[in-house]
């Protein structure tokens, strides 16, 4: 036999092995998906029974206080033209705060009654003339009541972390957004519930309990931004601040139907956040906001980076959506995450149909490389922040995950469920370092080589809608959908798109390149104009 017959022969046969390595792959894929299915059924059925049939809903909001369901930019011209007064805004909002908090169970301070005085004040000022059109300009947020989450700094406040050791601790000074938004003239009226040290996928600790959907008490808000989105959701405050380290504005955005953005890495200084100097060199949190309206972000957007900033993100630029590339992801190819629920494929397909009309070159199906590995990321990179959880967690001293989780069986710790999970999670075999750099790297620059300067990638929220409470401790890895962009640096808009037949929101990311936050922001305005955007959680009686 001759030399290249049998290079032939042999190409041939490695050529049949292959296809039987893809062919056999391909079966015990498809057979784990099955099994994924009916394991995901089988949980669903489960908490179903065991949360009972009852659905508690927010409480419906009076037709007098329908001023409540304004945009702040809404707000903040009415304030300025005299055609409400500050007082009534705020005092507004603190009512519905009270009377919506035992349903939702969001707010771990306040409300805070000095914001009552701190609105008078705001309206003598305007009555007598005293504050000119600059001050207006200089502060464009004037009077305008907002909340921010426990585990960012709000002076004299409780500053708890979720954790009981904190329980009466309380902020020396704000946080940097948090001050920042007070110069432009908000006024904080509470803070709002975290899972322990911001790190789950639901709301919960052993401070106040369980924060409630409000579309759906038997379900999850999501976190950490959790009590944020549940009370911005119902009107219980005009905006919020959020941070986000894996998804934990846009989250609870999706998962309570409102806008949250997460801004591109060190844009936003995050002194005060989580006990963080802000001069932190390399960490995957941000903070940033929350709101009912799309058209609200870029506003609060533009006070949180400052002036300088604001003109080089271009914030102050009309975005021309005709001219932006736009592209789509159907899945993360994870196969330990659940499948994609058809209601929001449907969504995703709504948004590309949209966009079809809008785009000369229509919009793209791609595939990300090693989004599949997401979770093996974010895991190595939490490993990598400045601050360590444990230490957190142990306010100071190092915890052992075996002594909590013996505390825990015996009904003695201090600690959730969730925090014994990661704490075990943080000794398990680490992951291998060069091969996960190595990996970023390819996924960092395929993805800034498709998007480019002008790029939009349309990229699914996570893979169904609000899950009952305690699913995630089986479902844990689908929150890999939001986190792969923490990894990346990357901007990432969370924007709601109606609700499915259960009555619970739907929603998608928008995703650009690092600093193009604008693209996102522009593309959330633009569904929100097509899609209604916020669907309330209650009915206007």
């Amino acid at each position: 036999m001759s030399t290249n017959a049998r290079r032939d022969q042999r190409n041939k046969r490695n050529k049949s092995s292959q296809i039987m390595k893809d062919i056999a792959y391909s079966i015990l894929f498809n057979i784990f998906v099955v099994i994924h299915m009916l394991v995901d059924y089988l949980v669903e059925l489960i908490l179903k029974w065991y949360w009972g049939p009852t659905r508690i809903r927010c409480p419906p909001l009076q037709r007098k206080r329908v001023i409540l369901t304004y945009s702040v930019q809404e707000l903040a011209k009415m304030i300025r033209n005299k055609d409400v007064s500050c007082y009534e805004v705020v005092s507004a909002y603190i009512d519905r705060l009270n009377e919506v908090n035992p349903v939702i169970n969001a707010v771990i301070d306040g409300p805070f009654i000095e914001a009552l005085e701190e609105a008078k004040a705001i309206d003598d000022r305007i009555q007598r003339g005293l504050i000119s059109e600059n001050e207006f300009a200089e502060k464009p947020f004037l009077g305008i009541p907002f909340t921010t989450k426990d585990s960012t700094a709000v002076k004299d406040k409780l500053h708890t972390l979720g954790i009981v050791a904190r329980r009466n601790v309380k902020a020396k000074e704000d946080a940097e957004c948090v001050k920042l938004m007070k110069d432009a003239g908000a006024i904080i009226i509470a803070t709002t519930s975290i899972p322990e040290i911001n790190r789950w996928q639901e709301t919960r600790n052993n401070l106040i309990g369980q924060t409630n959907n409000p579309y759906d008490s038997r379900r999850t808000v999501g976190g950490s931004s959790g009590g944020e989105a549940a009370l911005i959701t119902t009107c219980g405050s005009a905006f919020g601040l959020g941070t986000d380290i894996g998804g934990s504005i846009r989250m609870p955005a999706f998962y309570c139907g409102i806008f949250g953005h997460k801004p591109t890495s060190g844009i936003v200084n995050t002194r005060g956040c989580t006990l963080r100097t802000g001069r932190e060199v390399s960490t995957m949190v941000v903070a940033g906001p929350m709101t009912r309206y799309a058209s609200d972000l870029r506003p609060i957007m533009k006070v949180l980076v400052g002036p300088k900033a604001t003109v080089a993100l271009k914030l102050n630029e009309k975005t021309d959506l005709k001219k932006l590339r736009y592209f789509y992801c159907t899945s993360s190819g994870d196969i330990r995450c659940s499948s994609v629920h058809p209601q929001l494929q449907r969504a995703m397909t709504r948004v590309v149909d949209h966009f079809q009309t809008i785009a000369p070159e229509g919009v793209q199906k791609v595939t990300l490389k090693n989004s599949e590995k997401t979770s093996q990321m974010w895991r190595y990179w939490m490993t990598q922040e400045p601050a360590s959880f444990n230490n957190l967690l142990g306010n100071g001293k190092q915890l052992s995950p075996f002594v909590e989780l013996a505390k825990k069986i015996t009904g003695s710790s201090e600690y959730t469920l969730a925090s014994i999970y990661s704490l075990i999670d943080s000794i398990m075999p680490p992951e291998k370092a060069d091969k996960i750099k190595e990996i970023t790297r390819q996924c960092d620059q395929d993805l800034t080589e498709l998007l480019g300067d002008d790029g939009v990638l349309f990229y699914h929220s996570t893979t169904n809608s609000a899950p009952y409470h305690y699913s995630a401790f089986v479902n844990v890895f689908n929150f890999s959908y939001w986190c792969l962009f923490n990894v990346l640096h990357v901007p990432a808009t969370q924007v709601p798109l109606g609700l499915d037949p259960d009555g619970l929101p739907l929603g998608i990311q928008i995703v650009a390149t690092r600093n193009r936050d604008r693209h996102c922001l522009a593309v959330a305005e633009e569904l929100e104009r097509a899609f209604s955007g916020h669907i309330p959680s209650f009915i206007i009686d």
